[in-house]
């Protein structure tokens, strides 16, 4: 399916409430805990969240616009956010990340973008050239995958408790959310 701007922003736009919706008030044991060494709580992801809306996809796209392909993105550090967060509230993330994606949405409004625009190209460290298309249906879909990802980090707290039905829990036996 070719990329269109307006289910992505209808995606986009989702992400914060249905976070707050599953997280909020939510006791700390399903929030803090994560599936084992070196990986991700809920805590965390969020954090990873919001650092993707400071330095990832709105600078991105302004510098695609800006520059096309001729200036090379700034590597993203996806561990950044362990710097920045540590020690937060979870409402106090999910409030932040609300804001900052509200914020970026009314930006990435503001851009107008047309058919032409979505098909200029910027220059990713690691892929080579990408489009802007192809950069905007990535967050959206990097927010399914911190959903899945969420979810899997929930349902791993339960795996001893559900006994025998643990088989038939596909969220149990997911082996990750991404790779690299």
């Amino acid at each position: 399916m070719e990329n269109d701007l307006v289910q992505s922003i209808a995606l986009l736009s989702r992400t914060p409430r249905t976070l707050d919706a599953l997280l909020r008030d939510l006791p700390g044991i399903w929030t803090s805990a994560n599936e084992g060494e070196e990986t991700w709580s809920v805590v965390d992801v969020i954090g990873h969240l919001i650092d993707g809306e400071k330095v990832n996809w709105m600078p991105r796209a302004k510098m695609i616009l800006q520059y096309g392909n001729k200036r090379e993105f700034e590597p993203f550090d996806r561990m950044r956010y362990l710097r920045e967060d540590q020690g937060r509230s979870l409402d106090g993330l999910l409030d932040e990340f609300a804001q900052l994606r509200s914020e970026n949405l009314v930006q990435l409004g503001a851009l107008s973008l047309s058919r032409e625009d979505l098909n200029l190209r910027g220059r990713h460290p690691v892929f080579g050239e990408v489009t802007l298309a192809q950069l905007l249906a990535t967050w959206a879909t990097h927010d399914l995958t911190h959903l899945h990802q969420i979810s899997r980090v929930i349902a791993h707290q339960n795996r001893e408790a559900v006994g025998p039905w643990n088989q038939y829990l596909g969220v149990l036996h997911c082996s990750g959310h991404s790779s690299g």
